[in-house]
């Protein structure tokens, strides 16, 4: 199915929009809980919810050996391995400390090991940190455990061993695979790496392969994007996550490698995506919320069909919980009612753990508000629906949506009923646009500087 957007409507609705992995989004945290409140949080919803839908944890793993200039994630650049043992005796005590927290055995649903590179970490420290979380915890009969990986540095004793674990999806970064991309970004995997290390993994037993892949990247042209596709295409991974690349300077000195003339913008990023987009489509992929992609037999397509889908700050997933736990350097947490964000430099947040107490340094105590239109964008952003009938549904904030609502809705964006909406085709190009129609505290204090991407 062939799908595209007007130009009209990419110049109007291109704009910065946050990206929705949270509501309130982290600039507009302002309530930040104090320690023992913030465990309060926890053990609340633990005790409301670990026996009945267990817990997620996410790992940030920060180390790198090298900067990916295109990369807006929070990394630690160096060739030194001895900080893993450090790093991972500080992960293993905060997880001991959020146990006592807990005062039961948590239910491990759904783990992540994000970065950073994860496989920066040899296979026998990887091994170490899960088994120590591991040993204390019990494990879930339909858990989902899963990494990051970089294609040029995953060995088969990487993925054996977290196999052995538990482990079944990994997903590799792969962005893009022309040379004067990756020679841009400062990113380097060959088709033929990553084919290996692909068969690697589905020799061993892994039942799904994600590629991360990014569009909007310094000199992508329609041309290198097709040459990618078909690339990706010849692999088959059953997920696919097409990100737009998010240029941030200001928080991210490394992107000034290249500038705005080195970019697609608006109308050409665009056409990218929808390349990718139809491309996929065309191969027999699903579309998934935004931004996503898999095929029909994978869990997270199967979740959007029964209505489970879920987004959280590791992105889309097949799984729901109400707590999640991140450990490591910067990582966040949510008990649904709470954020909490860990100490962002690797030296903070190991002299924090060591010192006894929890990491988390900033975060926010949601109200009511907060709560009744959190669920409304995470409705749009994982099934491009929402209704607010019911009293529980409703806040003061609602009254006058309509009116918010009412230029999407002109143009062709959603379809409204007195009480609901349903985006549509065209919608959903602009899924970040109608999310911010829903999104107080953006409507009543919208930044004066940039710190959003463009959504488009």
């Amino acid at each position: 199915m062939q799908t595209s957007v007007s130009h009209q409507l990419i110049a109007k609705y291109n704009v910065p929009a946050p990206r929705y992995t949270s509501y309130p989004t982290v600039p507009y945290w302002e309530q930040s809980p104090t320690e023992e409140e913030w465990k309060s949080h926890v053990a609340a919803t633990f005790s409301a919810s670990n026996l009945s839908d267990g817990i997620s944890l996410y790992i940030h793993l920060p180390y790198c050996e090298s900067l990916c200039t295109y990369c807006a994630c929070n990394t630690r650049i160096t060739v030194n391995h001895a900080v893993e043992k450090p790093y991972i005796n500080a992960l293993l005590k905060e997880w001991d400390m959020y146990l006592e927290v807990f005062g039961d055995t948590p239910k491990i649903r759904e783990l992540h090991l994000g970065g950073g590179t994860p496989t920066f970490f040899s296979a026998v420290h990887l091994k170490e940190l899960i088994e120590g979380i591991l040993k204390k915890s019990k494990v879930c009969s339909d858990a989902e455990f899963s990494f990051e990986a970089h294609p040029a540095n995953t060995t088969h004793e990487h993925l054996q061993t977290l196999y052995n674990l538990g482990f079944r999806r990994v997903s590799f970064g792969i962005q893009d695979f022309d040379d004067a991309v990756q020679d841009m970004i400062n990113r380097f995997q060959t088709i033929e790496q990553v084919k290996a290390v692909v068969d690697d993994a589905r020799e061993i037993g892994y039942t799904s392969v994600n590629f991360d892949l990014v569009y909007g990247l310094p000199l992508q042209t329609v041309e290198t994007m097709q040459h990618t596709i078909e690339l990706v295409n010849t692999i088959r991974p059953e997920r696919i996550a097409f990100y737009s690349y998010a240029h941030v300077p200001w928080m991210k000195p490394g992107q000034r490698k290249f500038s705005e003339r080195h970019l697609p913008a608006d109308e050409e990023k665009r056409r990218l995506y929808e390349l990718g987009k139809n491309r996929f489509l065309e191969s027999g992929y699903e579309e998934i919320g935004m931004d996503h992609f898999a095929l029909p037999g994978d869990a997270l397509s199967q979740s959007m069909h029964d209505g489970s889908l879920h987004r959280n700050f590791m992105g889309y997933a097949s799984h729901s919980t109400r707590l999640l736990i991140g450990l490591g350097t910067s990582s966040i947490s949510d008990t649904w009612t709470a954020f909490g964000q860990n100490e962002k430099t690797v030296e903070a947040y190991i002299e924090r753990v060591q010192s006894g107490h929890l990491p988390v340094i900033r975060g926010h105590i949601l109200t009511h508000e907060d709560l009744v239109l959190r669920r409304h964008i995470l409705n749009l952003m994982c099934l491009g629906e929402t209704s607010w009938e019911k009293p529980d549904q409703q806040c003061e904030f609602l009254h006058d949506i309509a009116e918010r609502l009412e230029e999407p809705y002109n143009d062709g964006l959603i379809e409204m009923e007195p009480y609901s909406l349903k985006v549509t085709q065209t919608g959903r190009a602009f899924l970040r646009n109608i999310c911010m129609s829903f999104d107080a505290r953006y409507q009543r204090r919208i930044p004066e500087a940039r710190i959003f991407s463009t959504s488009v």
